[in-house]
């Protein structure tokens, strides 16, 4: 059977493949002419959405194909075949993630960019910084990834709320509550953490309407999809002071574009797609189990429902 490996790092997933799966016969590529090329005999497909979204759109496709991102936006484009089975990455961004979201929390609570800014004007800052015992954490999307932030910020005494579809008790979550609760919990919050895939439900979610619910203390994060915000009303949410601060790591246009307003918006952080790289010994770790999982003709991990989205 051949594999496959579309990634910019192949030779590390290669290398950990290979000596897990020997019988795999492995072909990789980074270059679209030289995957083109490979892709027609190879069953299975493990790599980045965005150098396999071509491939099927030239009409090639696996039986299965593995992501190695958690979003597999590129690979539900219209017009692209959906008769295989595609698995997404899951289970291996919790700590990287939770890592980056208390980053930001630990930054903003203090004060380290304001210090930054004092000390470049040279200015004195002795403002007291807060704690983040008693802060309250939104988590807007509460599957393995929003757990693993949840459970990696409990010991640092937060409350914690989560939106997901449905309601539904999660520990250590006080209360997960759905998504037609979302504004309740933003006036609720001090961080609103959005962890959401991109689906017709969490497009443009972050609008004007949703955004005059944040209080004027509240930071939004938004690590999921940047088309869950709507630009504009983003900035003009901070530029009327309706939030104190935006970390904004996914944006509608990767790269930004020159001239974008979040470029120049007041106390909006980016952070260019960043807060959770795949680490590819994790990621080889995943597909092996899938591999076995395949061959048994057991359920696969993180397999993706094509009317859902992920």
């Amino acid at each position: 059977m051949r594999l496959l490996i579309a990634e910019d790092d192949h030779a590390r997933y290669a290398e950990r493949i290979r000596m897990a799966c020997p019988e795999l016969q492995l072909v990789a590529g980074a270059q679209p002419e030289a995957l083109r090329a490979l892709a027609g005999d190879c069953d299975l497909w493990l790599g980045q959405p965005d150098l396999l979204e071509p491939l099927l759109r030239e009409g090639l496709r696996p039986q299965w194909l593995q992501s190695t991102w958690a979003g597999i936006t590129p690979l539900l484009a219209e017009g692209l075949p959906r008769d295989y089975c595609l698995t997404r990455a899951v289970g291996i961004f919790g700590q990287v993630m939770a890592e980056y979201v208390l980053g930001h929390l630990l930054a903003h609570e203090r004060r380290l960019f304001a210090r930054l800014a004092a000390q470049v004007e040279q200015r004195w800052d002795h403002r007291l910084p807060r704690s983040l015992r008693g802060r309250r954490v939104l988590v807007v999307g509460c599957g393995d990834i929003g757990q693993a932030v949840a459970e990696f910020l409990q010991p640092f005494g937060v409350e914690l709320r989560g939106i997901a579809s449905q309601a539904r008790e999660q520990a250590p979550f006080v209360e997960v509550a759905g998504l037609v609760d979302l504004p309740r919990l933003i006036a609720w919050a001090d961080y609103v953490i959005n962890l959401l895939p991109d689906t017709p439900a969490t497009r443009d979610l972050y609008d004007a309407r949703l955004l005059a619910h944040f209080r004027a203390e509240a930071v939004l994060i938004n690590a999921g999809r940047g088309v869950a915000v709507v630009d504009a009303d983003l900035v003009a949410a901070l530029e009327q002071n309706k939030l104190a601060a935006a970390v904004i790591d996914v944006c509608r246009e990767e790269p930004l574009p020159l001239g974008h307003a979040f470029w120049t918006a007041p106390r909006l952080l980016l952070t260019g797609h960043s807060s959770a790289p795949t680490d590819p010994l994790l990621m080889s770790e995943l597909f092996i189990d899938n591999l076995r999982r395949w061959q048994a003709g057991e359920a696969l991990r993180g397999e993706v429902d094509f009317t859902r989205g992920y």
